[in-house]
């Protein structure tokens, strides 16, 4: 099957200018060659897609951190309540749920950052298959934290066990272990929490979760196994330590400090600073009495001075939301992008970084209109680069994937015909 999509503007992602009047030819699924129409004519045998005018073509978005089985509510109660209000599987039919209201928004991929009891990996595992329509997804199965730490908190009685929630682990051969099982059940890469938050001494905003050793012990072992390692992280010396030590994305980093910016470059480390879940400490209503933590008002301030610094060191950059906490999947996707504007970035960078650099990250063959990659495209009403807020709209996005239409105006389109392609 061969398609021509036209569009009077066409983004690839590459950085260059958008194409006008541009084109991008597809047969079975991948890209074959990009540019004006003029330059194409019609192609024969080949199916004519046509955007309205006006309208831009564009590489789908990538979300690169999401918790795809949790709804993402404002209330803390609820989100407590989800970790135990369910089966597995009815976690998968609820995961499978929110990815597919994500690509209903123009996510063509997604990338969790932990959910319990492989949910996820058989998710991606259903949705790779044809058994389910959805986003790409690309999963760590559990996330690694020590043993008490920030994913094996006392939330719960001590009579209580939340089997198979949680890896926690002690010492650096239990890391080791953990990467090896987390590898055995399927993980795409291995996800850690190396640094985490601190509200306990004033102006010290940060301390060490995993002490070096035991970085360094998880982060060899995956590597050994080709997989990359992503860290749930704070800033200050824990921070740099993370770097020093073998993670390849930080996630969060409110603080980086010019030592750890300067490392981070020098490693091709990426960065994906969820400006959003901070951002909605500040929307979401507080309980009667309750006042936002210094560590909250710190931090608002410290992510745009962190992402200026990333920035202008030319770190790789990826968007991610934390959807699943406190922001839901799907209507609140393209606010990152919004945010990473506010902090500095063009319209055309933060489209990059939802794109391409996501992409790059997690190792797929997507978000580039590029010859050889997989036709993973959306349709937009409109020019995000000029407002990139109607990236929030579902009604003006047509989204595509293997170059089938899945999506339209913010429905599903539940089955489609054809093989998927690898």
């Amino acid at each position: 099957m061969r398609q021509i999509f036209l569009a009077d503007q066409v983004i690839d992602s590459t950085g260059a200018a958008p194409i006008e009047k541009g084109a991008v030819l597809v047969e079975k699924g991948r890209i074959l060659a990009v540019g004006r129409q003029a330059d194409f004519g019609t192609p024969e045998g080949a199916t004519v897609i046509a955007a309205k005018p006006g309208a831009t073509l564009m590489p789908g978005l990538i979300d690169s951190h999401v918790h795809i089985t949790y709804s993402g509510s404002e209330n803390s109660a609820v989100l407590r309540a989800e970790k135990m209000d369910a089966s597995y599987p009815a976690m998968a039919l609820r995961a499978a749920s929110h990815a597919q209201l994500s690509l209903t928004y123009g996510f063509t991929a997604l990338r969790d950052m932990h959910a319990p009891g492989g949910v996820a990996i058989d998710l991606r595992d259903a949705i790779a298959r044809g058994d389910v329509v959805g986003p790409r997804l690309s999963a760590c199965g559990r996330g690694l934290t020590v043993t008490g730490g920030h994913m094996d908190l006392p939330d719960f009685a001590e009579h209580v066990s939340l089997d198979g929630f949680a890896h926690p682990c002690v010492g650096p051969d239990e890391f080791l272990k953990g990467v090896r099982t987390e590898a055995r059940r399927g993980a795409d890469f291995i996800k850690v929490n190396t640094a985490v938050g601190s509200r306990k001494v004033p102006g010290v905003y940060w301390r060490p979760e995993m002490n070096p050793a035991e970085i360094r012990a998880a982060c060899d072992e995956a590597h050994a196994q080709g997989l990359y390692v992503a860290s749930h992280t704070s800033g200050g010396p824990p921070l740099t330590a993370t770097v020093a030590n073998g993670v390849d994305c930080v996630e969060h980093a409110h603080w980086i400090d010019d030592d750890c910016i300067e490392l981070m470059a020098e490693r091709g480390t990426f960065l994906v600073p969820t400006l959003l879940v901070n951002e909605r400490n500040f929307e979401v209503p507080l309980a009667p009495g309750e006042t936002l933590s210094d560590w909250a008002l710190a931090s608002r301030e410290a992510k745009w001075v962190s992402l200026e610094k990333a920035r202008k060191a030319g770190i790789k950059i990826g968007s991610g939301t934390d959807a699943g906490f406190m922001v839901p999947h799907g209507s609140m996707h393209w606010r990152e992008l919004a945010l990473l504007v506010q902090g500095g970035l063009t319209e055309m960078e933060a489209i990059i970084a939802a794109t391409r650099i996501n992409a790059e990250l997690m190792s797929l063959p997507v978000g580039l209109l590029a010859e050889g990659k997989l036709a993973d495209m959306l349709i937009v009403d409109g020019d995000p680069l000029a407002d990139i807020s109607i990236l929030g709209d579902a009604n003006r996005l047509t989204v595509f994937k293997d170059g089938y239409k899945v999506a339209e105006a913010g429905k599903l389109i539940s089955s489609f015909p054809g093989e998927v392609f690898a």
